[in-house]
């Protein structure tokens, strides 16, 4: 798997670079190198479902070009903004540690990018290997903006589980006839629900099963008696999905660029921010069929959503010495999936993802808790801004989302640049709440009032503090899973259930031993999870739902962690380019 040629200077100096990394002495054989790549924002005429628009894009790719590179490598990453949009990228689930600059949230690690401006991202992968993504940060951009982040083992270190024969990533996508920044500018200037996609895709493609997409699926072509690795990463705006491949089965080998033990299963089920590896075993000779790989959300809220189902075809390529059949006339396999609201499911699969958690890789859980935080995630509304008039939300108002009833007001300017230079009065408040400043029953009948408050607050945090997180879903305007994505750090998902978090119960069944460890995790419908982390990582984080629509309306906010006293604990001075406000 070499990294793909996005300009002839780069690559040059990526592939000298190499050259003397390599050829030093037989030692400096796993050394890390340098990767350069180029993104130039432009737009590119895209056509979908019969109908051709203007989209975003990285170098005129949809999705965007695919990042490899190696633990240990260092990515310079040079983005190039050609459109009237601001640009930012993050590169999610990346540690950045102590490169918050490169992270990539705008106002809150960087400003935008302007139009006919550029910004180098630059950042080191340290201690991870696997499949992650980047994707744009800034409004609903990250619709068309996005792509597969792929990082290989040191070289010499071999996979805890069957060597694939070859790696597929599979990223899943929403597409949209409308431009999408008008779908979400609409939704906020009348308070109301967000129209919902027109169709789902993978790799770009939304396939068969919709109007005019025949020919535009996406095709896994395989051989018999093989293993794949499928590096799956969902990259929808607002829909956790359930995947299957029908009459195969997938083991699970990997989480949000984790290994975990492995486990087969027939369907995946996948959050907006997550990624899955699974390893596909082929049949041992050609089965005379096609199969479909299928994917469709699994739904818990009360909104309207996008009920349609995307299509792939996994075909198998024919034996060698036997007349060509044709495909077309081949009988073709559907997977069963399970039912769009199937909780029961979701649970299921989510408990059984459990940590490798042994010598090589191990499950470094922290035992102590420094700070307790119980965070209540779910929906609210705002006062119609519009006078005399009524808004398209609940009963006139306007929907918001909020944690702790605090709707987070981004800023004006970045938050990390304020926090460094000590320039953060008027910018943001030390103060975010760290229990719900009302109490109420969390998921039993709704308050009357589902007014939230708006602000700019966060938590600050002294360096290598050892945190437990408590976040709860409400009822208020419908329970809901909510996918949360903490930037800056990993995670153990350390305990999960449903109705209200008991402090005096609960802790007692926390998995201490072997939890997943991941960068985004669904907080339950109707119930809560646990986390727990170490903030080991300075500088200014930002934690927010991954379903867009929710982070629109305010469902976010951010962890402020303090330099350390040695000098490799504390954040690096930002770059002479980062992009100003």
């Amino acid at each position: 798997m070499g990294v793909p040629l996005i300009s002839s200077p780069s690559f040059l100096t990526l592939f000298l670079f190499s050259f003397m990394t390599l050829c030093l002495s037989p030692q400096h054989a796993l050394a890390s190198i340098t990767r350069h790549y180029k993104f130039d924002i432009q737009l590119q005429n895209v056509t979908r479902l019969c109908q051709t628009k203007s989209i975003v894009t990285v170098n005129g790719q949809f999705p965007g070009p695919r990042i490899v590179a190696r633990e240990g490598d260092q990515l310079l990453i040079k983005v190039i903004n050609h459109v009237q949009n601001n640009i930012s990228i993050h590169w999610h689930g990346i540690r950045q540690l102590r490169t918050g600059w490169a992270d990539g949230p705008a106002y809150v690690t960087q400003c935008p990018i302007q139009t006919g401006h550029s910004y180098v991202y630059n950042f080191t992968i340290v201690g991870q290997r696997g499949t992650l993504w980047w994707h744009a940060h800034i409004s609903w951009l990250r619709s068309t903006v996005y792509g597969p982040l792929i990082i290989l083992p040191k070289l010499g270190v071999p996979y805890p589980f069957t060597k694939p024969y070859k790696a597929v990533p599979i990223i899943f996508g929403e597409w949209w006839n409308a431009d999408p920044e008008a779908v979400i500018s609409q939704a906020l200037q009348t308070g109301g629900g967000p129209n919902v996609s027109d169709a789902y895709t993978l790799n770009g493609l939304p396939g068969p099963l919709y109007n005019c997409s025949a020919k535009d699926a996406f095709k896994l072509k395989v051989e018999a008696g093989k293993t794949y690795l499928l590096r799956l990463i969902n990259a929808a705006l607002n829909d956790e999905l359930f995947f299957s491949i029908a009459n195969h089965t997938l083991k699970v080998v990997e989480a949000d660029a984790v290994y975990v033990k492995p486990f087969e299963t027939h369907t995946i089920l996948i959050a907006p921010g997550q990624t899955t590896n699974v390893l596909l075993k082929t049949k041992p000779s050609f089965p005379n069929a096609t199969f479909f790989l299928t994917a469709r959300p699994y739904v818990t809220g009360l909104g309207t959503f996008d009920n349609s189902t995307v299509a792939g075809i996994l075909e198998y390529e024919f034996p060698p010495n036997t007349k060509t059949l044709k495909m077309k006339k081949l009988p073709l396999f559907k997977p069963n999936l399970p039912a769009l609201n199937d909780t029961s499911f979701a649970t299921k699969f989510n408990d059984k993802l459990r940590s490798l958690n042994n010598a090589q890789f191990p499950a470094n859980v922290p035992k102590k808790v420094d700070k307790r935080f119980f965070f209540t995630v779910g929906l609210g509304t705002n006062p119609c801004s519009q006078h005399n008039q009524t808004c398209q939300g609940p009963n006139g108002t306007m929907f918001a989302a909020s944690i702790n009833n605090i709707s987070f007001a981004m800023p004006n300017t970045a938050l990390l640049q304020s926090h460094f230079s000590g320039q953060s009065n008027g910018v943001y408040t030390p103060d975010f709440p760290t229990n719900p400043i009302i109490p109420f029953n969390y998921t039993g009948v709704p308050p009357n009032d589902t007014m939230v408050s708006n602000g700019t607050k966060l938590v600050v945090l002294p360096f290598n503090t050892s945190v437990e997180l408590v976040m709860q879903d409400t009822s208020i305007l419908g329970a809901e899973s909510h996918p949360l994505h903490l930037h800056g750090f990993n995670f153990f998902v350390v305990g999960q259930g449903f109705g209200n978090f008991d402090r005096n119960k609960d802790p007692a069944k926390f998995n201490l031993v072997d939890p997943v460890e991941r960068n985004t995790v669904g907080v339950p419908s109707g119930g809560w999870v646990a986390i727990r982390f170490l903030a080991d990582n300075p500088g200014v984080w930002f934690m927010h739902c991954h379903l867009e629509i929710h982070t629109s309306w305010g469902l976010k906010m951010a962890w402020v962690v303090l330099d350390g006293k040695l000098p490799n604990q504390k954040l690096l001075p930002p770059p002479a380019d980062l992009p100003k406000c």
